[in-house]
């Protein structure tokens, strides 16, 4: 335990000194740890953060608190060091690194619902900008006004197709980040738009529109629903605490009639 205790506080020395700097050792190392950075880490970030985190220091940070906690683990083991407790503290260093982004992929996958019910009204107002521009510059002029859940997967599409991309690739990549009801469609319909003559636009987004409209009136019945159940147990709630209330009460004026009998 002394050891430990010594152990811990010449890291935390060094550390704090910046003898050991953390930020250098993973910038020197970076090529190596970006092979665990994971591909969607900073569309995750940026859909939950913003852009008011940067995803390279959260990822640096992550880096930090693994390697912190595999070295308390092996300064834990130092009495009894053998190969399965330097695998205990690599599984657990890794663990503590692996759990922030299992904790913005359990965010992200609770919002689904979420984007589900404001997919067609942001696919609404995308709508009548396409009326007045082409397709890439409505995207781009959607953005400010987005839903900021969107804002992230909106700028990387877009991006992806101001580099020249101008296969439907861009489109499903936006329907595979956000895999809700119908989005895989709409995006087909909207690459569509985006392509072909003016006659076959128009015609196109009319279809687009329909869809549109239909997602909306979908979305309103899902609201009107939720909307329902939530009253539906509001009420059930409200009838079994009267209920219960009763019953207290009856049952306390009993106890005072059988007191007062005896």
């Amino acid at each position: 335990m002394e050891v430990l205790i010594f152990g811990g506080i010449i890291l935390f020395v060094l550390v704090y000194n910046k003898t050991i700097d953390t930020k250098k050792f993973a910038k020197d190392n970076s090529k190596l740890f970006n092979l665990l950075r994971e591909s969607d880490y900073d569309f995750l970030v940026r859909m939950k953060y913003g852009d008011k985190v940067d995803p390279d220091v959260l990822f640096e940070q992550r880096l930090r608190n693994g390697l912190i906690v595999g070295i308390v683990f092996l300064i834990l083991f130092m009495n009894t060091v053998s190969l399965l407790n330097i695998v205990i503290s690599v599984v657990v260093g890794f663990l503590t690194f692996k759990s922030s982004y299992w904790s913005l992929k359990n965010f992200y996958k609770k919002h689904l619902h979420e984007i589900d019910l404001l997919l067609p009204y942001y696919l609404k107002g995308l709508e009548i900008l396409i009326q007045h521009y082409t397709v890439p510059v409505a995207l781009a002029r959607s953005i400010d006004d987005a839903p900021d859940v969107f804002k992230p997967g909106l700028k990387k599409m877009v991006e992806e197709i101001n580099a020249g991309d101008s296969t439907v690739d861009p489109y499903m990549e936006f329907a595979n980040d956000y895999p809700v009801r119908d989005s895989m469609r709409m995006m087909r319909l909207l690459y569509r738009l985006g392509i072909g003559s003016q006659e076959r636009k128009q015609e196109r987004l009319m279809m687009f529109s329909r869809s549109v409209s239909n997602l909306q009136n979908k979305a309103r019945e899902v609201k009107y629903k939720e909307r329902l159940e939530h009253m539906e147990n509001q009420t059930m709630t409200m009838l079994i605490c009267t209920g219960i209330g009763v019953m207290l009460i009856l049952l306390i004026a009993m106890m005072g009639m059988f007191s007062t009998a005896v």
